[in-house]
């Protein structure tokens, strides 16, 4: 199974191209399209709440395993530069860059615009990612794209069945009742195996559950390795005691407080102590205060762009984590929102 999200600027025709790849199914503030084909099944994300809202963004990068950033023929803006920023500190390695409405434009254009992007993105993760021109009009670069994705999404497959033994841990992001079953909810498996009769908890709320049932693609199956998108019947909870951003695992470190390695991008503005920011990990996400920001060991009372703290972050709400998430700080007030990544400290 391909898992894919269509971000970039609002002006590249994100949602068209979405249409285009799969049938719309679940619509929040993430949308859902969904295609099946023979042994190809690829679920492609639109990141609908964005430009607006940051956690849409970063709520689709982290249910999807390749992203698309879409650039039309005006060139970059700051949401896809924004996109850009938020890439290089989530570490997303797999992506594709495509160069859309490509009936629009002409060669010459749409090359000065990949070597352009392709500067700006020297040494980050974008660095090595491909490049495709597409039109959802006359169709051009369509079918090539489709191929493209399912080569990348080969590739991840190849790595995720590294994850198969690992610890079982599912991210949910929808849950709801459904009258004669109960509580189901669904989500990705993000490492691990799991098994219907699996026993679990809920996590920040430290619920105990038993997985019922397990559904992928509508079909009912007994097991799901690491990669999968699941809808899961569950014993012992309501849906009204899961939320999105719940983690379904045997352990996690629940906490409102932490103190994090932050890397601050070089294109963020400085915070200070006692600036309010907003910290989000998986599809969860808290305000949280600056209460400390240390430099090599000695407390100072701003973080400079660019640079590496250690930074204590206290919140009023728990967060679940384990200790390989990656933290993302953002601070809503700017233009560019996206300012450092964190790793427990």
């Amino acid at each position: 199974m391909t898992k894919i999200v269509i971000i970039g600027s609002e002006k590249a025709g994100k949602t068209t191209l979405a249409g285009k790849l799969g049938k719309k199914s679940n619509v929040t503030d993430i949308t859902m399209y969904d295609y099946a084909k023979n042994e190809r099944i690829l679920t492609t994300i639109d990141a609908t709440g964005y430009p607006a809202s940051v956690k849409s963004l970063v709520n689709a990068l982290n249910l999807s395993d390749i992203a698309l950033l879409c650039i039309p023929p005006t060139g970059l803006d700051p949401q896809a530069a924004e996109c850009i920023i938020a890439l290089e500190l989530m570490g997303y390695e797999h992506g594709i860059v495509v160069l859309t409405k490509s009936d629009t434009s002409y060669p010459l254009a749409q090359e000065d615009i990949k070597e352009n992007v392709q500067k700006i993105t020297k040494g980050t993760v974008l660095e090595k990612w491909d490049y495709i021109s597409v039109s959802t009009t006359s169709f051009e670069g369509m079918e090539e794209l489709k191929e493209l994705i399912f080569t990348v999404g080969e590739i991840v497959e190849n790595r995720q069945r590294e994850l198969d033994s690992l610890p079982a841990r599912i991210l949910i992001d929808q849950s709801f009742n459904v009258t004669g079953i109960g509580c189901v909810v669904l989500g990705i498996v993000t490492q691990g195996t799991i098994n219907a009769k699996d026993k679990m908890t809920a996590y920040p709320t430290r619920k105990d559950l038993e997985i019922r049932s397990i559904q992928m693609h509508d079909m009912d199956v007994k097991s799901a390795p690491a990669g999968s998108r699941v809808g899961l019947a569950l014993k012992g909870v309501q849906s009204k005691d899961i939320d999105r951003g719940f983690v379904l695992s045997r352990e996690e470190k629940v906490t409102t407080d932490l103190t994090l390695k932050c890397i601050l991008s070089p294109l963020a503005k400085d915070f200070n102590t006692e600036d309010m920011l907003h910290l989000y990990v998986g599809l969860q996400s808290s305000p949280v205060r600056v209460t400390e920001i240390s430099d090599n060991d000695k407390k100072v009372e701003s973080a400079k762009p660019g640079r590496e703290y250690k930074i204590r972050l206290s919140g009023s709400k728990e967060i679940a984590y384990n200790t390989d998430d990656r933290f993302i700080l953002a601070d809503l007030d700017e233009k560019q929102r996206f300012i450092a990544l964190g790793y427990e400290q």
